[in-house]
């Protein structure tokens, strides 16, 4: 049987002495599992088991984070497993999944509210896996790049500067390369973290590990 997440919260509980990062508060590096105690989800997923600082995902069917554009409606639904912070932060994590069907995807998120979010990743369509990166204010923008394998994992970072947000993708979590840079509102507090979708399958499943919260280097 796969350990749940309130065994694994109870399991490390223990082993935590440092505060929690609050929304006004520095950013404090966190890793892997101390992170994720600190994660809680929106929307969970139909299945999560949680195992050496990382987490693995069964995504519902019919999920997506969407807004308006092209298609008119307005999809919120998504699996995002998140933390509260707010300033200039980096976050990392390595992504991985059995993609499968249309647009099956899993990687990174920032989300003010269900109006304004970033996320990014690796996402299915025409029969492959590409990069995806959408932004959105009120109405979602999509763009895409070649991803950087069809089968391995793929590290995931987004950073936060000013008034921005850049994500950037690597094979090797040491090499980024930068995949899109825009637009997100300074000095407001954000929920940070994980997320995966399955828009058009049944689900599929998606791991996630060596999560890295960090504030940016001076």
């Amino acid at each position: 049987m796969h350990p749940t997440r309130r065994d694994f919260l109870g399991a490390t509980a223990a082993t935590l002495a440092a505060p929690a990062v609050l929304a006004n508060s520095t950013v404090q590096p966190r890793t892997g599992g101390e992170l994720l105690t600190r994660m809680t989800w929106l929307n969970p997923p139909a299945r999560e088991s949680y195992a050496d600082g990382g987490v693995s995902v069964r995504s519902k069917g019919k999920t997506d984070f969407w807004r308006k554009t092209y298609y008119g409606y307005i999809t919120d639904n998504g699996h995002f497993l998140h933390t509260p912070v707010k300033g200039e932060f980096q976050f990392t994590a390595r992504v991985s999944g059995n993609y499968a069907a249309l647009y099956d995807q899993a990687g990174v998120m920032v989300r003010f509210d269900e109006r304004i979010w970033v996320k990014c990743g690796s996402e299915v369509f025409e029969n492959r896996r590409w990069a995806s990166v959408v932004f959105t204010r009120d109405f979602s923008d999509w763009s895409t790049m070649n991803d950087l394998s069809q089968n391995a994992p793929v590290y995931w970072r987004v950073k936060r500067v000013k008034d921005s947000i850049e994500a950037q993708c690597s094979l090797d979590g040491d090499k980024f390369v930068t995949t899109r840079q825009g637009y997100f509102p300074a000095d407001v507090p954000v929920e940070v973290g994980i997320m995966c979708a399955a828009p058009e399958g049944p689900g599929f499943d998606a791991q996630f590990d060596q999560l890295l919260l960090e504030p940016l280097p001076r």
